[in-house]
C-alpha cells in the first residue's frame, strides 16, 4: 500500500513526486502510472514493471521522471516510422554564419533535406531538424561527455526537450503540484555536432510518441 508522508508525521516536499523502491509492488507502480495519466494495458505494465525492478535493484529510489523514462522508452520502441538522421553537413568558422544541411528519413519513409543558419553549428542543425519535424520545441538541457580520450574521442551528447505548449502534457504529481513532462535523448559520434543532432532527434521522437498517443489524455473524473 502507498502511504503519504503525512500518514507517518512527515511534511511533504512540494516539488517531490512519489519515490518508489525495490520493495514496491506491481500495484504501486500501476497506481502511480495511472495518477500520472498513463493508461497502460496488462502486457505493457508487465514490461514496465520488469524494467522497473531491474533499475530498482541498482538505484535507491525511482521518481516520477524515472517512470516517465521507462514508459516513453517502451512506447518509443514499439513505434515504427519515426524520424531518423541520415546525414548532416555543417559549415562554420570565423567568416559567415554557421550553416547546417541535414538529411532525415521521416515517418512516411521519404528522405528530406533542409538547410538552416544558426548561432553555432549545433544550433544550425537543431533549426534544420525543427524545419523538418515542425513541432514547436524547447531545449531544456544540453550536455556533452567524452567516453574515450584523444582527438578521436567518441562524444556522448544528452539533451532534454519539452514541447513549447507545455500545457498539453502537464500532469499532477503525487504532491499535487502540476508538472511538465520532459523527454531525454542521447547520441554518440566522433563528431560532436552529429552526436548532438542524433540526441535531439531521439528526444523529439519520444516526445512525438507521447503527443500522438491517447495515453496522455486526461481521464475523466
Amino acid at each position: 500500500e502507498i502511504m503519504s508522508p503525512e500518514t507517518i508525521g512527515l511534511n511533504r516536499q512540494v516539488e517531490a513526486g512519489i519515490v518508489l523502491g525495490k520493495h514496491s509492488g506491481r500495484h504501486a507502480v500501476s497506481t502511480r502510472l495511472s495518477e500520472m495519466g498513463y493508461d497502460v494495458n496488462a502486457q505493457e505494465l508487465d514490461e514496465i514493471f520488469r524494467r522497473f525492478k531491474d533499475i530498482a535493484d541498482k538505484k535507491k529510489g525511482l521518481t516520477d521522471e524515472d517512470l516517465e523514462a521507462l514508459v516513453s522508452e517502451l512506447l518509443y520502441q514499439t513505434q515504427e516510422g519515426m524520424w531518423e538522421v541520415k546525414e548532416a553537413q555543417i559549415v562554420c568558422g570565423t567568416m559567415g554564419m554557421p550553416t547546417a544541411s541535414v538529411k532525415m528519413k521521416g515517418p512516411e519513409g521519404v528522405e528530406k533535406v533542409v538547410s538552416a543558419v544558426g548561432t553555432g553549428p549545433v544550433d544550425a542543425c537543431y533549426k534544420a531538424v525543427d524545419q523538418l519535424v515542425q513541432v514547436p520545441t524547447v531545449l531544456a538541457d544540453y550536455s556533452v561527455n567524452a567516453v574515450t580520450e584523444g582527438i578521436d574521442a567518441i562524444a556522448v551528447t544528452r539533451v532534454v526537450v519539452k514541447p513549447a505548449d507545455e500545457v498539453s502534457i502537464m500532469y499532477q504529481s503525487a504532491s499535487g503540484a502540476q508538472r511538465s513532462r520532459v523527454f531525454t535523448g542521447q547520441g554518440s559520434h566522433t563528431d560532436i555536432v552529429v552526436a548532438s543532432t542524433r540526441a535531439y532527434v531521439s528526444a523529439l521522437n519520444k516526445m512525438l510518441v507521447i503527443l500522438n498517443s491517447d495515453k496522455t489524455k486526461p481521464k475523466s473524473a
